[in-house]
């Protein structure tokens, strides 16, 4: 990213695999924190940095993304921010958030709020406002894959969300997902399209992979090896057609999507 944004993505090494991100503004050293689950991390990291945290962004209200609020609010009094209709969902929460709107942090950090549902209902994504824009994804996408539904979402919106939104973004916008799941999402690209060499050189290319030290893709990247953008591709359908008997003759997007959701549900 440009030197007017600065980002530590923090590999939290939990059972969940989530990340933490810091974006600080590199002329007055606030930050915002996304996500900060190991607040522990996320303000010692900030502290070494020289950075201040003045506001938390919540994409969505699960425990593993908001259970480290009230320590950083503690520690450095930030106000909470998340999507205006979590209100009830995230204790504490001081601002509400709607599609549009702009987080600024210090004086030259803005992000655009996108309003994101499938993994909720109620789901934010930043995309911050840069030459090389990068996309804060939380669970809405993954590197190589798709948020689940099972907590409160729904598979429609979310295809929504990945065709009328994720998939309209500029092919070189960076994505900073909430979880690394790039290994096991690759396999199951590969499960679903076993003839995609990209994402088979890329697996190869992450053998003894450390999340200390993550890859970071790019959205057209992710059109080559994510299978859920991939929804024209002959193998996957052909694929989906040897799994699910019942599939009619005329398969549409929406359908294909919810059915590759179905599938990586038990994988």
């Amino acid at each position: 990213m440009e030197a007017s944004v600065l980002v530590e993505q923090i590999w939290t090494a939990n059972n969940f695999r989530n990340f933490n991100y810091l974006i600080a503004c590199p002329e007055t050293g606030e930050a915002l924190a996304i996500d900060p689950l190991d607040a522990d991390k996320c303000l010692n990291t900030a502290r070494a940095k020289g950075w201040e945290i003045t506001k938390i962004l919540n994409t969505h209200h699960h425990h593993d993304h908001i259970d480290g609020n009230q320590a950083v609010v503690d520690a450095t009094g930030a106000k909470v921010l998340a999507h205006a209709h979590a209100n009830d969902q995230i204790p504490g929460m001081d601002v509400g958030l709607k599609a549009g709107d702009i987080v600024k942090v210090g004086k030259s950090v803005e992000l655009e709020s996108l309003d994101t549902p499938g993994h909720t209902m109620s789901h934010i994504c930043l995309l911050s406002q840069t030459d090389t824009p990068s996309l804060f994804a939380g669970d809405t996408m993954f590197n190589a894959g798709a948020g689940n539904c099972k907590g409160g979402g729904h598979p429609d919106a979310l295809y929504s969300t990945f065709s009328k939104q994720l998939a309209r973004l500029p092919d070189h916008t960076l994505i900073y997902p909430g979880h690394d799941y790039i290994v096991n999402n690759l396999e199951f690209t590969l499960d679903r399209e076993p003839d995609n060499e990209k994402a088979k050189e890329l697996l190869l290319n992450l053998e003894g992979y450390d999340p200390n030290h993550p890859m970071v893709t790019s959205l057209g990247l992710e059109k080559e090896i994510n299978t859920f953008f991939r929804l024209d591709s002959e193998s996957i359908i052909s694929q989906l057609r040897n799994k699910f008997s019942d599939l009619p003759e005329q398969l549409d997007e929406q359908t294909i999507f919810i059915k590759l959701r179905e599938l990586r549900n038990d994988w």
